[in-house]
């Protein structure tokens, strides 16, 4: 295990790869550079999807760069060598069965299944402590649109309006519901009994209230004595703040632990679209120093309350990152107080990981596996993010660069 250091510094890059060979330094470089062409990669996100479903011969491919770089394997054994080589360098893993898309019940099952199996896998193994689920992976989407639609009825509480919509259900949606609350519940229950924390990610706005609904009742059932349930806060949203707040005082006043997944955001173009077209008041903050502002009076909150929250700061934000590690000392507090951990996602922030690792900071790896093809989704938000995040695939080729002149 890596020996704490007082002073942290993302940049460096000795650190920051030293996991990696120089063999996987010039594949990421090249990658980057790919990334780094807007126009490659708005071409390239809409052919990829296209050439996997006609059966085109490109799988090798797509394994040797984008899913080498952003997947663990595709499947939970493959996963294994990647997470004993982090596990080496202090850093945990977040497991993520990463298939998307799918829809029936058949298929939702299947889902909640693997999401049990993947429980018990990191039950067995010495630095798995969490793993991610998708509420649309084991719901359909426009049930999940009806229930939201029937919660607008009443904004003064929130639970209550949760109740009331699913009584404009029909029946066979009533039940269809009561199937969904029972994966989730099965998923939570085995993370509960393994002690295998189950982060639930946040989805599109339309969508996230029964999300939220269905994820605060899970918690006032598995969020007693420990953290097993999370709920993710985009606080690129300017409400989310004040409904942290909320979510918070619900959980005092039912003597539970509050679980915090705080992220920035993920549907921004989608939302200010869907926003624009439909003629609603649009949920995302109207400039990025909004959402960093949200974003950190949330980190200083949950910081203030780490007897009460279990906060997971999953952020590719430096500034952010080191204002945690600010406020805990501050405090007074621990770098592996157990109820803070950091998290960034597998092949992107290396220096912010590995860097808060060798500090003594708890932090991981958001890793996801799957089927190549299933993962296909994933992969293209990936490359998206890294062409459209200002400056993110430039800062990443730099590191890349200035370790590879190191070495």
């Amino acid at each position: 295990m890596p020996t704490p250091t007082k002073t942290i510094t993302f940049d460096n890059t000795e650190i920051a790869f030293a996991h990696r060979s120089d063999q996987d330094l010039s594949h990421s470089i090249l990658l980057f550079r790919l990334m780094s062409w807007p126009v490659l990669v708005k071409i390239g996100t809409r052919l990829t999807p296209w050439m996997v479903k006609k059966g085109l011969p490109i799988s090798t491919l797509l394994r040797n760069t984008i899913f080498r770089q952003f997947v663990g394997g595709e499947t939970l054994a493959e996963t294994r060598k990647v997470s004993d080589n982090l596990h080496a360098f202090g850093v945990d893993v977040i497991l993520d069965y990463g298939v998307e898309g799918k829809e029936g019940e058949a298929n939702f099952d299947q889902a909640r299944d693997e999401f049990i199996r993947v429980i018990r896998y990191a039950a067995s193994c010495p630095n798995i402590p969490f793993i991610s689920i998708k509420v649309t992976g084991m719901a359909r989407f426009a049930l999940l649109e009806k229930i939201q639609e029937g919660m607008k009825s009443n904004r003064t509480n929130f639970q209550k309006g949760y109740l009331a919509s699913l009584n404009l259900l029909t029946q066979d949606e009533q039940q269809e519901w009561e199937r969904v609350c029972a994966r989730l519940n099965a998923i939570a229950s085995t993370g509960a009994k393994e002690g295998v924390g189950v982060l639930i990610d946040a989805e599109e706005s339309w969508i996230q209230d029964p999300i939220d609904a269905i994820a605060l009742l899970l918690m006032q059932q598995y969020n007693r004595e420990r953290v097993t349930v999370f709920n993710t806060y985009q606080l690129y949203r300017h409400d989310r703040l004040s409904f942290l707040f909320d979510n918070f005082k619900f959980c005092q006043r039912g003597d539970f632990l509050l679980g915090a997944k705080l992220v920035r955001g993920a549907y921004m173009e989608k939302e200010r679209a869907r926003a624009q077209k439909m003629g609603y008041e649009s949920p995302i903050q109207p400039d990025k120093r909004a959402s960093d502002w949200d974003y950190d009076a949330a980190l200083a909150f949950c910081v203030e309350h780490l007897d009460q929250i279990f906060v997971m700061v999953a952020s590719h934000n430096e500034q952010s990152s080191l204002y945690a590690v600010s406020l805990l000392r501050e405090l007074k507090q621990a770098l592996d107080h157990p109820h803070i951990h950091w998290s960034q996602l597998y092949g992107m922030s290396d220096n912010i990981t590995f860097n808060l690792a060798k500090a003594g900071c708890s932090v991981s790896k958001y890793l996801p596996f799957g089927p190549l093809t299933d993962v296909i989704p994933y992969l293209m938000r990936r490359a998206q993010e890294n062409t459209s995040v200002r400056g993110q695939t430039g800062r990443e080729l730099r590191l890349l660069l200035q370790e590879r002149a190191r070495r």
